[in-house]
């Protein structure tokens, strides 16, 4: 438990970025699944669709460094090429 005010605003923030991140990270696999199930169907139209609203946010979250750089650019990667294969 915090025992300074500092300690305890430090507590409420990390709460906040603790929720904010979790939704990002909630949203992005979402849109991974829906990509990969589009590709799969083979809606390649769609899926390209939905790949372009996943790369900004998969960016955004990584510049925001709530992803890490190498995994946002792997993820891409390999949609990308799966996405260029079907």
């Amino acid at each position: 438990m915090p025992n300074t005010p500092a300690a305890k605003k430090a507590l409420r923030q990390n709460k906040k970025r603790k929720k904010r991140n979790k939704k990002t990270k909630k949203e992005v696999k979402a849109l991974i699944k829906d990509t990969k199930s589009l590709i799969a169907e083979k809606k390649i139209e769609q899926a390209k669709e939905i790949f372009r609203k996943l790369q900004a946010k998969l960016d955004k979250a990584a510049s925001k460094k709530v992803l890490r750089k190498g995994k946002v650019s792997r993820q891409k990667s390999q949609l990308a090429k799966n996405l260029g294969k079907a």
